[in-house]
């Protein structure tokens, strides 16, 4: 790593045990956050088999509304160590247009807590953030072939910005490039957003 790299950009080896330690805080915090929270999914590169990544869980809970959730959640997330960040808004990909409304959120951060740190997404159910965070999971879970150019990319990405708002914005348009692949993918295959706790498995490729 350049020795200007940001100590908080770090990318690390796949651990097989993150997809375990994400599906078994999904049900907790489902049982936690009922009936508000419609769904609890685990998302993001840990919840991709043979990914690096970060080594931060990322969950999506989906509710009704943010609002609602927002005053519901903050109490018991804040008893297991849970902050609301300032984040209220995803990344509309490029060629969208999309109210950027359409697009809101809520995000909780743990840090410093026994295991791993943990990023909890709430967002509204049927929203095209809650969509897409589910759909680039399971086009990545799809097709493994292209789990090692991802996981490089995001290696080399940490080591050459200076933090990771730059990591983030960097990434973006690449999430967007696979989300291009997969849309066409999710039609063909008839792929639907996971509506329970564990993911589902996903549509094979024909």
């Amino acid at each position: 790593m350049h020795q200007d790299s940001a100590p908080d950009v770090v990318v690390v080896a796949p651990d097989p045990s993150w997809t375990v330690r994400g599906e078994g805080l999904a049900e907790e915090l489902h049982v936690l956050l009922r009936p508000l929270a419609l769904h609890v999914e685990h998302i993001g590169s840990t919840a991709v088999p043979g990914m690096a990544a970060k080594p931060v869980l990322d969950l999506q809970v989906s509710v009704r509304d943010l609002a609602e959730a927002e005053a519901a959640f903050a109490g018991p997330l804040a008893e297991r160590g849970f902050v609301l960040t300032q984040y209220r808004q995803d990344h509309v990909p490029a060629g969208s247009d999309d109210d950027p409304a359409c697009w809101a959120k809520r995000l909780w951060s743990r840090q410093g807590h026994r295991g791993l740190d943990v990023n909890l997404h709430v967002r509204r159910s049927g929203s095209p953030n809650e969509r897409l965070a589910l759909l680039f999971r399971d086009w990545l879970r799809a097709h493994p072939e292209a789990v090692p150019a991802y996981a490089r990319f995001k290696q080399v990405l940490a080591q050459a910005v200076p933090d990771l708002a730059t990591y983030a914005d960097v990434k973006d348009p690449v999430v967007d490039l696979v989300v291009a692949v997969a849309e066409p993918w999710a039609r063909a295959t008839g792929w639907q957003p996971c509506t329970t706790t564990t993911a589902r498995p996903v549509a094979p490729r024909r």
